[in-house]
């Protein structure tokens, strides 16, 4: 229909509002689409043309490229240009949206205005306008569509090419992380030459033992951040042992050398040692679960959590529970007394440096469960506790308390109704070095014989979990352990060999020297910390006859000390934990309310459900941090502390241990102060604090 001047100029103004993409090239004549079948000649109700529109708004284009084609580098930029270009399509739609809604408003007003008319000469005009007004509303109501479905059609196009792209990218990661871990074997092996090259000690063995030691220097808590504790040292003193003849037979060859020493198969020392082996299993009158719920079959990226926590304390770093196994630390710690029996055992030796033989193998022997269990525990709630009561079967009861949380700090002690007792204050340092984690426990452990009077101190090594960032995750120890009895000044020096590609030693060995109080040594240790020890009665002694600085030890034949239990059934999918470890968190009645087995996302995790136990080890932790802070503001304004670890040690106090300086060490530690067994009597636990 015919246009007045007025309202063309008027819609033309209106046009001059919109895009330049959406107007017609002409401003008159033909319409400027230029699309088949369009019939648009002049300026008029349809001037806009509803062919044209769609294909101003999104042009055809060509850089779609085919579908068949693989994604290579070149195609981000171009992602880069078809991004932008969805970017300015929906500038556009918000266009229409607005278009829409001011030319709505107005249809709406002019609808008013038609309900109010009462003179028919005016509802002429009036009715020309609305009829306008729909029109044009029309008009950008199609556009609005079509835009929508060719936003569509454009975005389904380049999706495809988004997957290759994204498939590309993933396999250039798969490369990546293949060189990476190339380079990572590259760079041991060069670390592993060196250490072997000319100049190293690098002696092969000659006998059934080979070892090295060195003196103790003390815990070294500070390590250096760019050296690796497990490398060998070059000044230790290294040993040869060979098995020599029967005493019979010696006497005939002619005398013995001065340091030779007697030593018969009719003592009643060497019959404790024939039966240290053969240490059978207590067998307890309440029935024990010998199995726990498989280990589901989570996969979680190690390195995606790790590789911002390079250098940081482990402890501070927060973890899910995929890396956990459902013990806590404090469980673990009461696992080494697993082999108990080895003590019960040395109760009965009438010699020192046999029972220390004995001693020894007990602190070996605790390593032997971690050989596959590469998880890691759970990190224990302030003033948790963990109390094992097995008198019936064991002969022990052994108590733990978390003692500090910042550093992770935990007290132990155990009583063995065989006459002796245990106690410790671990404290574990861990540090995150990028290719692997090493875990450092700081403390000493002391074992006191009543009968005997005999008092041995010694200090655990260091553990290191390998390949943290490629390759499957694998445990070793390494160190040296120094074993003292304070009473007669005896003297076991241990060291584990960490494990070397290039080494000609077994994995896992360990070689030590048991030292009587004059310094002479008296027996030679040998075995692995993963699977059974044994020690040698030394005859003579002598200096090597290559000229290199080794002692030639001649011993009799060896004899087994402990050899380790085997694993369960099934222990693959149950955290390879051993038959002590399945009963560890099984619930058991009358324990204190801040047990180990009571520990909510501790449960969880054992019961296969560890999206809730996230959630409620976030909460339990948060509970933890809000218990700090009230203690903190209710601490004494005269209390000034530095450091956070200051603050939380001038404001906590343990529940049934107490901090006393240890008379042989001089060092402060958390000694065992009573009552918590009178109160587990009593069931009397109102002082305990509601940590769960």
């Amino acid at each position: 229909s015919h246009v007045s001047g007025e309202r063309r100029a008027r819609m033309g103004r209106e046009v001059a509002t919109w895009p330049l993409s959406w107007r017609p090239q002409q401003p008159g004549g033909k319409c400027g689409c230029q699309a088949a079948g369009c019939d648009c000649t002049s300026w008029s109700l349809n001037f806009i043309c509803p062919l044209w529109m769609p294909r101003t708004l999104f042009p055809s284009t060509d850089d779609s490229g085919d579908d068949e084609d693989t994604a290579s580098p070149a195609d981000k930029s171009e992602l880069h240009q078809t991004l932008k270009n969805l970017s300015l399509k929906l500038d556009d739609l918000g266009t229409c949206n607005d278009l829409i809604a001011k030319h709505g408003a107005a249809l709406q007003r002019s609808l008013n205005e038609l309900d109010g008319l009462k003179i028919p000469p005016e509802s002429s005009e009036k009715l020309k306008a609305v009829n306008e007004r729909a029109t044009l509303f029309r008009i950008t109501s199609n556009a609005m569509i079509n835009a929508c479905r060719d936003f569509l059609e454009l975005a389904e196009t380049h999706s495809r090419k988004w997957q290759r792209a994204l498939q590309y990218e993933q396999e250039q990661r798969a490369h990546l992380e293949e060189t990476i871990e190339q380079l990572a074997k590259q760079h041991n092996s060069l670390e592993r030459a060196f250490r072997s090259a000319p100049g190293q000690s690098n002696n092969p063995t000659k006998s059934f033992s080979e070892g090295s030691l060195s003196t103790h220097k003390g815990e070294d808590s500070e390590e250096d951040e760019d050296t690796e504790y497990f490398d060998a040292m070059e000044d230790a003193t290294s040993f040869i042992t060979v098995i020599t003849e029967a005493k019979e037979d010696r006497k005939a060859e002619g005398g013995t050398g001065a340091g030779s020493v007697e030593w018969t198969s009719s003592d009643n020392t060497s019959e404790v040692l024939d039966a240290a082996s053969l240490v059978p299993k207590g067998s307890s009158k309440v029935k024990r679960r010998v199995r726990i719920p498989n280990k589901p079959n989570y996969s979680l990226n190690l390195w995606s959590i790790m590789k911002n926590c390079i250098g940081r304390e482990l402890s501070r770093i927060p973890m899910p529970v995929n890396f956990n196994e459902p013990l806590s630390m404090l469980q673990r710690l009461t696992e080494d007394l697993e082999y108990h029996q080895l003590l019960d055992k040395a109760v009965h030796c009438t010699s020192s440096v046999e029972q220390m033989c004995l001693v020894a193998a007990f602190s070996v022997s605790s390593y032997s469960t971690t050989v596959y269990r590469i998880a890691k525990p759970f990190n224990p709630m302030l003033g948790e506790t963990f109390e094992l009561d097995r008198l019936d079967d064991m002969g022990l009861r052994s108590l733990c308390e978390q003692v500090s949380h910042h550093p992770p700090s935990a007290a132990h002690y155990v009583c063995s109704k065989h006459g002796w007792s245990l106690w410790q204050e671990i404290t574990i340092s861990s540090k995150f070095r990028g290719k692997y984690i090493s875990i450092m426990p700081l403390g000493a452990i002391h074992l006191e014989f009543e009968a005997s009077g005999n008092h041995y101190v010694w200090r655990k090594s260091t553990s290191t979990v390998h390949n943290i960032i490629v390759g499957k995750l694998w445990i070793d120890q390494s160190g040296d352990i120094e074993i003292v009895n304070h009473k007669t000044n005896d003297r076991c020096q241990i060291k584990f060999l960490p494990y070397s590609y290039f080494s000609k030693e077994a994995a896992r060995k360990v070689t030590g020297v048991v030292s009587d109080g004059q310094g002479k040594a008296q027996y030679v240790l040998s075995g692995s910390w993963d699977e059974q020890m044994e020690c040698a009665k030394i005859v003579q002694s002598s200096p090597s006859s290559d000229g290199k600085q080794k002692t030639v030890y001649q011993t009799l034949p060896a004899k087994l000390l402990w050899k380790k239990y085997p694993l369960p059934e099934n222990a693959e999918n149950m955290y390879y934990f051993s038959e002590l470890a399945l009963t560890l968190n099984e619930l058991e009645e009358g324990v204190a309310p801040t047990d180990s087995r009571l520990r909510p996302d501790q449960r969880l995790m054992e019961k296969g459900r560890w999206d809730e136990a996230n959630a409620e080890k976030q909460r339990l932790e948060e509970k933890q941090r809000s218990s700090l802070r009230q203690r903190l503001e209710t601490c004494a304004p005269s209390s000034r502390c530095s450091t956070e670890e200051e603050k939380e040690a001038d404001t906590y106090l343990p529940l049934w241990f107490e901090k006393r300086r240890d008379p042989l060490t001089g060092e402060m530690a958390c000694i065992y102060k009573g009552g918590y067994w009178e109160a587990k009597e009593r069931q009397d636990w109102h002082m305990c604090p509601n940590i769960f």
